[in-house]
């Protein structure tokens, strides 16, 4: 794209101002900067004129769990169902790792962050570990395919080369970045981080399939036969990925995705829920319950609404590629975002002042058609680290790593 081609395109959707340091930049920055705009997806910014950014929730209905004592009583067909496949290298997980260890106080990627007391381990290492648990009972490794972003692609790929990919055998091992999304001040106006850059944001964590298949992954997998792909957060420690049971309970029902799902330590814990709307699977958020759903019970005295999301799914891989070209709603959020000013200074503000475009996990999950809840024990694998101390931190999820046998 040359400045021509950028004017023109620019000026049909009334972002010209993109262009307004064009003189003052270095030859490079005037290239990187069309190369920016060519990539743009002008089309969100008709979401703001139509208000169509956030989406109409439907009528809600409880949905229950495959529970932990019901996988207890069937682990063995399950284990052997989940062996075979494991086995036959068909399935393959996504780590979402795009994340900073801002809240943590520390400007690096998430998962470099050291959680070791006495050596060093790091969250990227316990989830490796936790994987390479699977790959010593099984002895085949499935691929892992880590979602980077834009601020921390080159530090996440140089950390896992200098460790060695933790003992994990790097062939199967392939990094990508996520796709982003233009931020958008309220004015309608695409901002500027630097002259010669535009604001932009990670898509939101359902964003993965499309950066997946956009980067050439989905071929991959599907010349190895991969047939069953799972996808978690980089927070939590404790989780495991793609166990035998967990893999066979899915085979075993024939659903197109089940969801790891933890019993909610109170009504009111703020954790989304599995549940239906409008007769498909979905997620309600803590925030989007009522009263009268939130302490809803069946005749045993147990919530209804109970199971809470933990951002650990397996899909079959066939029904994601179905609903990849589906319109996937688009979720815009006010945020704060450091943008230039009129005058062409750097601003950090301390309230939002506009919009990113976000896809998500629980849309993706409400395109399919079943879903399966497996219930596990929240001691065992429920270990997110968020802060620094206090709930869901740093503190928090050492203690769980001991009691789950793990040196510190």
């Amino acid at each position: 794209m040359n400045y021509q081609e950028a004017l023109e395109l620019t000026s049909k959707y009334g972002q010209q101002h993109l262009l307004q340091y064009y003189d003052s930049l270095s030859d490079s920055e005037k290239a990187s900067l069309l190369s920016q705009i060519e990539k743009l997806d002008f089309s969100l910014l008709s979401l703001l004129k139509e208000n169509s950014g956030t989406q109409n929730r439907g009528a809600f209905e409880p949905l229950g769990a495959l529970t932990v004592d019901e996988i207890e009583e069937n682990r063995s067909e399950y284990e052997r169902l989940g062996f075979e496949a494991l086995k036959e290298e068909k399935v393959a997980a996504v780590l979402l790792a795009g994340g900073m260890g801002t809240r943590l106080g520390f400007d690096k990627p998430k998962g470099m962050y050291n959680v070791g007391e006495t050596r060093e381990l790091y969250i990227f290492e316990c989830l490796i570990n936790n994987i390479l648990d699977v790959v010593r009972v099984t002895g085949h490794y499935m691929y892992l395919l880590v979602m980077t972003s834009e601020l921390n692609h080159e530090d996440t790929v140089n950390f896992f080369r200098e460790k060695e990919y933790f003992g994990y055998d790097p062939d199967y091992v392939r990094f990508f970045v996520q796709d982003t999304a233009p931020c958008v001040g309220y004015d309608g106006k695409i901002l500027l981080e630097e002259k010669g850059k535009i604001a932009v944001s990670p898509n939101g964590n359902g964003g993965w399939f499309t950066s997946l298949a956009k980067a050439g992954l989905l071929d991959l997998l599907n010349a190895h036969g991969v047939e069953y792909i799972s996808v978690f957060g980089v927070d939590n420690v404790c989780q495991r990925i793609n166990d035998p049971a967990y893999v066979g309970a899915m085979l075993k029902s024939g659903r197109d995705v089940t969801a790891k799902v933890v019993r909610k330590a109170d009504p009111n814990e703020r954790v989304g829920v599995l549940c239906l709307e409008d007769g498909r699977p979905s997620i309600v958020e803590y925030y989007e319950m009522t009263d009268d759903m939130i302490h809803l019970k069946d005749e045993n005295g147990n919530l209804l609404y109970n199971f809470g999301v933990i951002l650990n799914y397996l899909f079959r891989l066939d029904r994601l590629t179905e609903i990849m070209n589906d319109q996937i709603p688009v979720h815009i959020v006010e945020k704060k975002i450091p943008c230039l000013d009129g005058n062409g200074e750097l601003q950090k503000p301390e309230s939002p002042n506009g919009y990113k475009f976000e896809y998500l996990v629980l849309d993706m999950i409400h395109l399919l058609s079943s879903c399966l809840p497996y219930e596990v024990v929240r001691e065992r694998e429920f270990a997110p680290i968020k802060n620094r101390t206090g709930v869901d931190s740093v503190e928090s999820a050492r203690a769980l790593l001991v009691e789950n046998g793990v040196t510190l």
